[in-house]
């Protein structure tokens, strides 16, 4: 993995597959947002859309032509965390695996620091 900042987050075999396929079938996107903000159940919600680019001041990260994009102020939140593509009977979609979250809510978009 190479990157533009310091390491935060990881990506499964799974997830780097995804944003590959999803880059490769609309040329528009240029990589994939991970961020947080407040809102949800347990106070803070995921973000993951897929853009064009990076933002000023985002910290860019490339797995293997993967790029993923992370504002400053979800850094904070999204330290060591790990993010997975799931595709099955239950669910199709990006799983987070965050160690920073101190507790989730049943729907597994939203926690609490």
């Amino acid at each position: 993995m190479e990157e533009t900042g310091r390491m935060t987050v990881e990506l499964t075999p799974n997830a780097i597959k995804r944003v590959l396929l999803v880059m490769q079938q609309k040329p528009e996107v240029g990589g994939l947002r991970l961020g947080v903000q407040g809102g949800g159940c347990s106070g803070f919600s995921y973000v993951t859309q897929f853009e064009s680019g990076p933002r000023p001041h985002d910290q860019v990260y490339d797995f293997e032509g993967a790029k993923v994009f992370v504002d400053p102020k979800s850094l904070v939140y999204l330290q060591r965390m790990t993010l997975d593509y799931k595709s099955d009977l239950m669910q199709q979609g990006f799983v987070i695996h965050n160690p920073n979250a101190k507790s989730t809510c049943g729907c597994g978009t939203s926690f609490s620091a």
